[in-house]
Parts: structure tokens; sequence; C-alpha cells
């Protein structure tokens, strides 16, 4: 997904700005990025965070910007960032958040402009410096602002660093969020609010969906105002969010806890205890552990001390190594025990398959698997979780393809694999079980998690379950 953390202060701000980054490691899986002002000039430094802490990279160059007092960090999913430009608008720099679905119309249209690329995301053209230059064309910034907004298709959160504030904008909709705080010095925005408390900052607001707004030491203005549509993403509460932050006023950890308990209700199945697949399954672990009344335990524990990244590498093959990897069993819990485990979702259904594996290997007589979310049918055009280069990567579409016999799969086929009243939809669940060899299998179901999550459906975006959403 990405995040990303901003400062601007009466005071020197690296230290905030560093830590501030550093707590939305768990947002991104492979580049990393930081930009100051120092009063002179623009220092900016970007290092890969596909093996290694944030922390570790950057730390040893934190004497680089020393007294800066206006600052931007970024833990970024795909591309090298931040972009730092030279322009008619002045110096700036810009860190995204988000996905760019139109981007290789937006490149070939800057090229007949004559427009030319110098940032490289691997060997494809940069997102972050397409934003760039989209802002570059306005006469102001809020021109430029504007125009990124008439111009992307997909989601694009994004924060512009300039030599006296920074300028905060949501995307158009909403789907990713963007949070301001304060303390007595100055003000931060971040993509979580989870990063305020520890750095003696506290909640202002959120900004609303498609809202710009300038930040300065002596308070935030709004530059344009909230559109009257929304639609956030849903994910930031079953998967991508940190359990102690905040959207929207709703608490990740309260989603998850209200989630489970809701999976629990609706479920007969007997089992000696429930489990979560760390991290993100163990707040819905404890809610359904609560609502059925039975233990919750640990069979698997995390072992991260050499193993830093959650997403890294790139390569799957090797990603599902690791994952597997770092999950150590229990044995003195698994032994000839039926558990009820939790998990966020299942993508493409590889690491959970190796699990299940591991699992019999030590012993458990029954693995029962409940899954937070719907199944994920339709590929994401707003964040990078569900994207591949092929749709039939979803564990969901490469059985749905099978059991229907042709991988011309249109909207009006899926529609009854989105329903959990209907038969093919439970005969979907029945096959994706037997793949993964597991005594039982469910699905959260959509109004439950809406009704988890305590906004209204037209707010939320669940696209990647039932195919809803605007663009």
């Amino acid at each position: 997904m990405s995040g990303f953390f901003g400062c601007v202060s009466r005071n020197e701000c690296v230290g905030d700005v560093f830590y501030g980054t550093d707590y939305h490691s768990h947002l991104g899986t492979k580049k990393a990025g930081m930009a100051f002002y120092n009063g002179s000039d623009f220092v900016r430094s970007i290092h890969s965070i596909e093996s290694a802490y944030f922390r570790n990279k950057f730390e040893p160059e934190l004497d680089r910007f020393q007294g800066s007092q206006l600052g931007i960090g970024v833990i970024s999913d795909m591309e090298s960032q931040p972009i730092t430009v030279t322009s008619h608008l002045g110096r700036f720099a810009v860190v995204t958040v988000g996905r760019i679905d139109n981007l290789e119309e937006l490149t070939e249209k800057l090229l007949k402009e004559k427009i030319h690329f110098a940032e490289m995301s691997g060997s494809d053209i940069n997102p972050t410096e397409i934003l760039s230059i989209l802002i570059n064309k306005g006469e102001t910034f809020k021109e430029g602002i504007e125009n990124v907004r008439n111009a992307v298709r997909g989601s694009c959160s994004f924060l512009i660093l300039t030599d006296d504030c920074i300028y905060a904008v949501r995307d158009k909709l909403g789907r990713t969020p963007v949070i301001i705080g304060k303390n007595e010095f100055g003000y931060v925005a971040a993509s979580e609010s989870s990063s305020f408390t520890n750095l003696g900052y506290t909640y202002v607001r959120d900004l609303g969906a498609g809202e710009a707004v300038r930040i300065s030491r002596d308070g935030v203005t709004t530059l344009i105002a909230p559109g009257c549509r929304k639609q956030i993403c849903s994910f930031l509460w079953v998967y991508y969010g940190y359990p102690s932050a905040d959207y929207e006023g709703v608490n990740v950890e309260s989603a998850r806890y209200r989630c489970g308990i809701a999976m629990a209700a609706r479920d007969e199945l007997t089992a000696d205890f429930v489990a979560g697949i760390p991290d993100s399954g163990v707040g819905h672990a404890i809610g359904y552990s609560h609502g059925k009344e039975i233990p919750y335990k640990r069979p698997f524990v995390k072992y991260t001390p050499t193993w830093p990244r959650s997403f890294m590498p790139q390569n799957q093959s090797m990603r599902d190594l690791v994952a597997k990897m770092k999950l150590l069993p229990n044995e003195a819990f698994t032994r000839d025990a039926r558990i009820v485990f939790l998990d966020d979702s299942i993508v493409r259904g590889t690491q959970l398959k190796d699990n299940v594996v591991k699992l019999r290997e030590c012993g458990v007589k029954e693995v029962h698997i409940r899954i937070a979310c719907p199944p994920l049918v339709f590929p994401c055009h707003f964040l990078n979780f569900s994207t591949s280069r092929s749709t039939f990567d979803l564990f969901a579409r490469r059985v749905i393809r099978d059991l229907e016999g042709t991988s011309d799969l249109t909207d009006e086929l899926l529609k009854p694999y989105t329903d959990p009243d209907t038969k093919q939809y439970a005969e979907m669940v029945r096959t994706m079980c037997r793949h993964l060899q597991l005594d039982s299998l469910r699905f959260q179901r959509l109004d439950d998690l809406i009704e988890a999550i305590g906004l209204p459906k037209e707010e939320l975006c669940t696209h990647c379950w039932d195919n809803t959403s605007y663009f």
C-alpha cells in the first residue's frame, strides 16, 4: 500500500520524520525515502528496504538533515521516492500513496508533449514522477493538485514539500487516509494515526475525500474542500492497518474484534481453541474466541529477528519460502488438537497451503480456517494488494475458472460467486477447502464485515469482493 509522514515545525523535525516514517514500515515492501528542507537546500535519501529495517538504512544519515524544520518520509510499496523537482513553482519534493491505474495512458500523453522522464522504478516509469509533472503543469500548487485529481484514475494521496510548507492531499474518493496531528511546535500529516502518540502529537482530524490542505508552522489551511462522495479501502481494517490505528474514527483492532465476533455467531464449529495467523489475523481471532467462548492460544509464533520485512522478497517462490521460515510451530499446542485459525484473507493460497502442511506434520488433528473477509474475486485498481499481471493469480479466480471451464470470466458469470447464499459460492468454497487440504473453510460475509467496520456501505470500497466501486 505504502505510507507517508510529513512534518512542519518550529523546531528541528528530523527525528520526528525519521521515527514517524518508521512507524509506517508495515505498509510498504520495497523502497523508503526521506526529503528535508534545511533552510537553504533540499536534501534527499532513498534506500531499498527489501532485506533490512528502515531504521538501519537511514539512521547513519541523519546528520545530513540536521537543522531541518520541514520534512517528509515514505515507505513505498513499489517505486523509489521522494521525487525532487526544480520548476517554475520553485523547488519541491513529492511522496505518494496509491496506484495510478492509467499510468501507461498518462505516460504516452506526456511523451507526445515532448516531456521526458528521468526517474525510473525498476525498468518502468516512476508513478511519483508522473505526479510531479502533473503538479508542475499548474500555474500554482493548487492548480497542479487539481491537475492530478482530474488526470489520475485509480487512487493517489500525496505530500508536497516546499521551502515553507507541506501540501497534504487525499485521494479524490478517500481510498487511502491522510491524517493531521499537532503539538506545540507544529503539525504533521501521516497515513496512520498510530505514528502520533509516542512522538508527542495529538490527533486533529482526517482529511476528507479529495481534500487538499496547506500545512505551515502556524496552522492548516484548506485549499480544496472535500468532495461529497467517499470510498475508503475496507482492507485498512481487515489487513493493512496497524492495530492501534484509527481511520475515520474507527479503530483497527476494534473492527477486527467485532469481525471475529460476527464470524463466531454464524459458525457451528466445535474446536479445542482459536488461533490467529500472525499478525493481522490475531485481532479477528481474539474476537472469535470471545464470541465462541473457547480459548485463544498461539500454536504458531512469528520469528522476526532475522526476517525484518513482512513481504520481501519480490520473487514469489522466495516470498513463499520466507513466509514459511518466519512461522514456527509450537508442538505443545498442536499435537492432537482441533484448531480454528483466523486469517485476514486468501490472495493466492500458496502460503496458507504450506502452513496447513506444516500443521499436519506437527500433529494437528483438525485444521479449520476462517477468513475475515469475503473471497477476493476482482483485482484491485486502486492499491497494489491484489494486483497482478494475471488476474488468475487470485485463488478464487483460479477456482472459478476451473469450475466454469472457461477463462472468459465476465462480470455476469462472476456475480453469483460473490453472493454467499448461492450454490455457486458454496461450490467455490468447497473446492478451495479441498485444494487447501482443510477440514473446513469459511469466509466472512460482506454485510457482517461492513457492520464490523461501522461505516455506511456507500462510504467503503468493496471492489475486490463485489466489483462495486467508483472511478
